[in-house]
């Protein structure tokens, strides 16, 4: 094999091995402006790369992400607020409520979360009630409720909207029957009423039927948040209230006026035997201190009978003698005499 032979073959094997990606087309002719570039020398004791053995490393990998992905899937945290409860191939096997970190077995395992928290149930419709005096009334309540046992309630209640449908029969049905032994006044007259205990009762029995049906949830109280007439009789029971309380109202005042005439009455008596007393007891007082003035009168008026004429007499000038006066007398009667200035 002569020399340039040799050199156009590893020219070719050259070109085979590392030719142009980009299969871009060399020109036939080398552009003499250009450098001349240097051939690339292959070396042929460097060993090929294993496919195998790449592969097998790239599979390990795949192998051990796969794992941990699915590990990482299967982990699941209990909070503070709620149950886990775990299925296996769709059977209740158990549940956890203590917070933390668990684990379920990958394709077999299935977890639900339940709340743990009270929670309250507002009743989606109002339900019309018949009391004991044939008077239909429409009640609206809520429930206030929490589940005990996530087993119970995932087997047979299903989901928490099936247990709320559950319990909300048994609340209206257990309404009815207790408002149905109560008339209409004691249950809206808050001074008769006995919805408290009503409440209580209802809770209990609410609760009995539950745990007798194994839902796994327990009510913890019911509370009726307002009774309404149905709107064909409001206006008739407004007019008759209206019409009692008028009544009502009418009695009051006139027991007021009796209540207002008797201690009139009561106060006039009191006042008139207070003034009889009172001047009974001036009269016997001034009777005593005229008898004291006349004891002292005569006392004084003894020791000088003249000078006790003399008083009397002007006492009469007192009360007979005025600015006007004209008293016509003989002139030689004691009384001109004294008028005159004789005193004997």
């Amino acid at each position: 094999m002569s020399k340039d032979k040799f050199e156009n073959d590893l020219d070719k094997f050259v070109n085979s091995l590392f030719g142009n990606n980009n299969n871009k087309k060399k020109t036939s002719e080398p552009n003499d402006t250009e450098p001349a570039k240097e051939a690339k020398v292959v070396d042929m004791n460097k060993k090929p790369v294993n496919g195998k053995k790449i592969g097998a490393i790239v599979g390990s990998l795949v192998a051990v992400f796969a794992i941990i992905l699915i590990i990482i899937s299967n982990l699941y945290v209990v909070k503070e607020n709620e149950y886990k409860v775990i299925r296996q191939f769709g059977e209740v096997i158990g549940y956890k409520n203590e917070p933390g970190l668990n684990f379920k077995i990958p394709f077999i395992q299935t977890v639900t979360t339940l709340p743990k928290n009270v929670m309250i149930y507002d009743m989606a419709t109002e339900e019309e009630i018949m009391t004991a005096d044939k008077k239909r009334i429409i009640v609206d309540n809520y429930a206030v409720w929490k589940v005990t046992d996530p087993k119970l309630l995932i087997s047979n209640a299903r989901t928490i909207a099936n247990a709320e449908a559950r319990m909300e029969e048994f609340i209206y049905s257990t309404l009815r029957t207790e408002l149905g032994t109560l008339t209409y006044e004691s249950i809206i007259n808050e001074d008769k009423s006995s919805r408290g205990d009503l409440n209580k009762t209802v809770t209990e029995r609410v609760n009995l039927l539950l745990t007798n049906d194994k839902y796994g949830i327990e009510v913890v109280d019911v509370r009726i948040r307002r009774t309404d007439l149905p709107a064909e009789n409001e206006q008739s029971v407004f007019t008759r209230m209206i019409s009692e309380r008028e009544s009502m109202a009418q009695k009051y005042l006139s027991e007021g006026d009796a209540q207002k005439r008797s201690i009139e009455a009561n106060t006039d008596r009191t006042v008139t035997e207070m003034v009889s007393t009172a001047e009974k007891e001036a009269a016997l007082i001034r009777a005593q201190g005229e008898a004291e003035a006349a004891k002292i009168y005569n006392q004084a008026f003894s020791k000088d009978p003249e000078f006790y004429e003399l008083f009397r007499t002007l006492e009469t000038y007192k009360q007979t003698i005025g600015e006007d006066t004209m008293i016509i007398i003989p002139s030689n009667s004691p009384y001109a005499r004294i008028l005159s200035g004789y005193l004997e």
